[in-house]
């Protein structure tokens, strides 16, 4: 799973296991590289290990076998406040008894810079997170928009070269975590610092990552940027957790060249790429984007038959649910355009995709 090489590699998971009870493994022989300047996210559900991860190499948890290095050199004895490592936190964690500016410049105090330097770097990262006339306020006094803005700005003070954020924007409600988010890829883009960054909302990580590493049952199934995760998840967990997806099973009956033919479960026989599913006779996953299913066109290279069952209406398009092949939890995304015809419960309509846009993977 490692990627990067040579003098670009700044973060280094050799080996990594962790167990914290001496028998189950949370994290699995972790082997990743990150490159300098690299926003990377650690995707995954409760469990899946990303969380672990970023605590062992914050210095919070200790690896149980392996090695972690940051610029080439081993870390895994250097206590955490030696590390240099910035950590913004879901909950902020910041002193309530301090104002703005004291909680800001305590990191430089500790590292004992003078007085005027530490005026000039405050001035800067409040400036920087657009709280420049808040330096005088309490915590209390601040909504948690505000706080996890004061909370990033303290881990850029002290200019580490590395951050790490660990759901920073859970506590926060939708419009203003999208707007943190585009915040903080800016604030990446102009800094060029490496970036770590642990969350479970998959459309988070698409949004703000160069890398994604997904975890599941503490093992990163795939490793790569935002549109190749979407458009060519390399399992079905991948293809699942990532994005909307509609998946139908089946038994691969034929294999010519990169395509496999599957008969599904219920009848009808399709054309998808060969991607993760083994053999002739073995049972496999379809996995095809709600987006990219051709309506009420029967030329199609696939083609089944759909029956409407539920028409949502979400301005942009129309989420129509459809019993496909059987199973009725089929979704088709129709752009809400005067090219596609309007749909009615209960008709009956042809349906298809390319195969390129279907992919045959693991059975789950």
């Amino acid at each position: 799973m490692a990627a990067g090489s040579g003098d670009d590699v700044f973060v280094e998971f050799e080996g990594v296991q962790k167990s914290y009870d001496g028998v189950i493994l949370v994290v699995k022989d972790l082997n990743l590289a990150i490159r300098r300047g690299e926003f990377v996210t650690m995707l995954g559900p409760s469990g899946s290990g990303k969380t672990t991860c970023l605590l062992m190499l914050a210095g919070f948890e200790t690896a149980t076998h392996g090695n972690i290095k940051l610029g080439g050199v081993s870390i895994n004895n250097i206590p955490p406040h030696k590390r240099n490592i910035g950590m913004v936190f879901q909950n902020y964690a910041l002193f309530p008894h301090m104002t703005v500016g004291e909680n800001l410049a305590f990191p430089l105090e500790v590292r004992k810079l003078g007085k005027a330097e530490i005026e000039q770097k405050v001035t800067r990262v409040l400036d920087m997170v657009q709280m420049g006339g808040f330096k005088s306020r309490r915590p209390s006094q601040l909504s948690g928009g505000q706080q996890q803005r004061i909370a990033l700005a303290r881990a850029l003070v002290f200019e580490a070269e590395l951050i790490l954020m660990d759901e920073p924007l859970g506590a926060l409600d939708k419009q203003l975590r999208e707007q943190m988010q585009y915040e903080i890829k800016h604030i990446h883009e102009s800094l060029g610092i490496t970036v770590v960054y642990v969350t479970h909302d998959q459309s988070e990580a698409l949004t703000m990552s160069d890398r994604i590493a997904v975890f599941d049952d503490g093992v990163i199934q795939q490793l790569a940027d935002p549109a190749t995760l979407y458009e060519r998840p390399e399992n079905a967990f991948v293809a699942r957790f990532i994005g909307e997806n509609n998946t139908l099973g089946g038994k691969v009956t034929g294999m010519n060249g990169v395509n496999a033919t599957v008969q599904l479960d219920g009848g009808p026989t399709v054309q998808a790429l060969a991607v993760n599913c083994g053999a002739v006779g073995n049972r496999t996953m379809l996995s095809v984007r709600p987006e990219r299913i051709l309506i009420g066109d029967a030329s199609a290279p696939n083609v089944l038959e759909a029956r409407v069952v539920e028409l949502i209406y979400l301005g942009d398009h129309i989420r129509c649910r459809m019993e496909v092949a059987g199973d009725d939890s089929f979704i088709v995304k129709v752009p809400n355009s005067h090219a596609h015809a309007a749909l009615n419960i209960g008709e009956v309509t042809p349906i298809g995709w390319v195969t390129e846009d279907c992919r045959a993977l693991d059975a789950v």
